[in-house]
């Protein structure tokens, strides 16, 4: 069965082809929901929740662009919503946002590594630093999809980089001093 055709059964709430459909993009989609969430089991309810939405929206697809694009703006767009009703963003004054560009060096840094302090960052940093980083939304974007000021997106994305940094400088000198 095609794509198409896969898309227009579940257009039709045929459960047989929803399942196929999961099968098809969970694994994708679980990723995508793995980096903006705390934990693996909050990945997993997530991707629930998700899935949820892409049933009960499906008929607005019009088959135009990316169906998987699609899927995962659903992804996004479901789990900033969670995060919009726990209200875990700090509001800041946009004159005091010195926005620094913080270079990090991944030379001697393991991806799985980077991958772990990503996850480890406080809510408002990670999810702002995925958006605009991994993701390659705009602030403006990033602001409107999570109610919050664009200068609240750059202040927690700068804070975010110099967490980051920390950690790396933190653990390429632990590195270090353990071959000394």
């Amino acid at each position: 069965m095609s794509l198409e055709q896969l898309i227009h059964k579940c257009k039709s709430n045929d459960t047989k082809a929803q399942s196929e459909l999961y099968q098809l993009f969970s694994s994708k989609l679980f990723s995508v929901s793995l980096k903006y969430s705390n934990s693996y089991a909050e990945a997993e309810d997530n991707l629930q929740d998700a899935f949820i939405t892409i049933f009960a929206k499906i008929k607005q697809y019009k088959n135009k662009g990316s169906f998987e694009g699609w899927l995962k703006r659903i992804t996004i767009n479901t789990i900033m919503q969670r995060y919009r009703s726990q209200k875990v963003f700090e509001i800041v004054n946009e004159e005091a946002i010195v926005d620094e560009n913080i270079d990090i060096d991944d030379d001697d840094v393991g991806l799985e590594f980077l991958l772990q302090c990503i996850q480890d960052l406080p809510d408002r940093y990670r999810l702002v630093f995925n958006l605009y980083v991994l993701d390659g939304y705009s602030h403006k974007e990033i602001a409107e999809m999570l109610a919050i000021t664009t200068g609240t997106t750059k202040s927690n994305l700068a804070r975010a980089r110099q967490l980051l940094k920390e950690k790396i400088v933190a653990y390429k000198t632990g590195q270090k001093s353990q071959l000394l």
